[in-house]
């Protein structure tokens, strides 16, 4: 039984029995992982992290821009690109993996089109940077469960805001679970534009967890990636509630043909 795509585990919330994030990374390829994903950068081991990819030969597919601030408040802009600038720097010992960007909050009183505007200025500003550096961006669209009042919470804008940018350097990371929280279609929400997609991510409804404990037809996940001609990895975001041998074996037959 072998996945439909390659499989990226998400060491900021697996192999926590191994310890660092490092000896994560090495748990991981232990495991049969050749990809791995975390989130914010600053608070980890950078320097341990380059070594340990090294010495396993693994790649890291994304982690998050660090800090996260706006792309909707122009009072934050200058601050957003700067964490882009300041990612892009940090994380070139690690592969120049792909940099994740989140929306921000609403600005109150701002009209749907200044928000947009806005947004599509920042990630332009940033896009302009990542271009420089040969980094890819990855623009992820959220949830209203976990953020109230998150501008991007719609794949199809998220997309919107893609193609209006329109760099080669900046594309969408389709979250399964986050576009199901939305009650998103996602055949719909993808249909003729999954090459605006660079990276999915993975989770179980309702409560983020493996794939085959909840309610998602993965099935019908794999049929549809396959179907739109989905051809990048699969992130393994998702809260462990087995052991790692026992989680990773029920995620990869949900995944697999």
């Amino acid at each position: 039984m072998s996945a439909v795509y390659p499989l990226s585990s998400c060491i900021e919330w697996q192999f926590a029995e191994a310890g660092t994030l490092d000896a994560r990374l090495r748990a991981a390829k232990a495991a049969g992982f050749e990809l791995a994903e975390f989130h914010l950068w600053r608070d980890k081991p950078i320097e341990a992290l380059a070594t340990a990819l090294s010495d396993t030969g693994m790649r890291l597919t994304s982690l998050c821009v660090d800090p996260r601030r706006s792309i909707v408040d122009p009072a934050e802009r200058e601050e957003m690109v700067t964490a882009v600038r300041e990612t892009i720097s940090a994380t070139a010992d690690l592969g120049k993996p792909a940099l994740i960007v989140a929306s921000g909050f609403r600005v109150d009183g701002m009209s749907e089109a200044e928000h947009f505007d806005n947004a599509v200025a920042a990630l332009r500003a940033a896009a302009d940077l990542a271009e420089e550096a040969g980094v890819m961006l990855l623009l992820e669209p959220l949830n209203t469960r976990l953020f109230a009042t998150m501008y991007l919470v719609s794949t199809t804008l998220g997309l919107d805001l893609v193609e209006a940018v329109g760099s080669p350097n900046l594309r969408l990371l389709y979250d399964v679970w986050h576009s199901a929280v939305m009650g998103e279609d996602m055949r719909e929400v993808l249909a003729g534009r999954i090459d605006l997609v660079a990276h999915v991510q993975v989770a179980d409804m309702p409560d983020r967890n493996e794939p085959g404990t909840g309610s998602l037809d993965w099935s019908r996940v794999r049929q549809t990636l396959r179907d739109l001609g989905y051809a990048g990895a699969i992130g393994l975001e998702y809260f462990p509630t087995l052991p790692m041998e026992q989680s990773l074996a029920l995620s990869q037959k949900a995944l697999a043909d």
